[in-house]
């Protein structure tokens, strides 16, 4: 099922950067490995994966990774965001990266897949209803 005007090639984009960006995760602790990557409205892809800490509230997720990248480099306006894990199941974002991605993206695509082939689609605000918002 296409979610938000997503396209199965786009679909098929962001997996792929997701997925090269999980072998750049740096996950001493959990050794959970986790690729983003994150649509742009003017079609630039911006990829983030997990970096953990020994002080594990400093730890920053790779859906949050992507985010700050975009940001960070002049993106405005998003389309989706996919997550890529070696789970045997998709996995969403956390509800810290729900929050950020609904206050820099808000309602977007969400795609989640796994290294073995199993993808969902979703969108943020099924994920996060009733976010908080200024």
């Amino acid at each position: 099922m296409a979610v938000r005007n997503l396209t199965a090639a786009e679909r098929d984009t962001l997996v792929a950067a997701a997925t090269v960006a999980r072998e750049n995760a740096a996950a001493p602790y959990s050794h959970f490995h986790v690729g983003a990557a994150l649509l742009a409205e003017d079609g630039r892809v911006f990829q983030g994966c997990n970096v953990e800490s020994a002080s594990y509230g400093l730890t920053n997720c790779a859906e949050r990774t992507a985010v700050f990248k975009a940001i960070s480099e002049g993106a405005r306006g998003f389309r989706a965001v996919a997550v890529v894990t070696g789970a045997d199941e998709p996995t969403s974002p956390c509800g810290a990266c729900r929050q950020v991605l609904w206050d820099q993206c808000r309602d977007i695509a969400v795609v989640m897949a796994t290294t073995g082939g199993r993808l969902e689609e979703t969108t943020l605000a099924t994920l996060l209803p009733r976010a908080f918002e200024l």
